[in-house]
């Protein structure tokens, strides 16, 4: 299984971004899938996540209302439409896909914000948000 993450770039503040995260298995409309960022010299950070059905999507305080996770299954492509671009959103953006499945929406909400649930990682595309 690979994850092939894209879109990013230059932007200004205030501006529009959509990432894109391919993924080479059919099996990944099966999967939950999340946005990380990781900034320069700082650790990764979990930004936003759908759950397995689709039907769920969770997002760390500093985005909502900002970005949008989304999945297109035809496609097997999970979107992050970015808006309202701040300069603190710079940051290598990496897609990843988590294949277990939780008993309890309160569980998967605990485990989908945490790296180390994930199974299989996109390479990451860069953004900068910068005038």
């Amino acid at each position: 299984v690979q994850l092939q993450a894209s879109g990013g770039g230059l932007v200004q503040p205030g501006g529009s971004l959509r990432l894109s995260c391919a993924k080479s298995s059919s099996t990944f409309s099966m999967d939950a899938t999340a946005w990380f960022r990781q900034a320069p010299g700082r650790e990764r950070v979990f930004l936003a996540a759908m759950s397995r059905s689709g039907g769920r999507a969770y997002y760390t305080d500093s985005v909502k209302g900002r970005f949008t996770i989304s999945r297109d299954n035809a496609k097997n492509t999970v979107y992050l439409q970015m808006n309202s671009l701040k300069p603190e959103d710079t940051g290598v953006y990496s897609c990843a896909a988590d294949a277990a499945a939780y008993v309890t929406t309160e569980i998967e909400n605990y485990r989908l914000r945490m790296g180390a649930s994930y199974d299989y990682w996109g390479q990451g595309t860069k953004v900068t948000v910068s005038s």
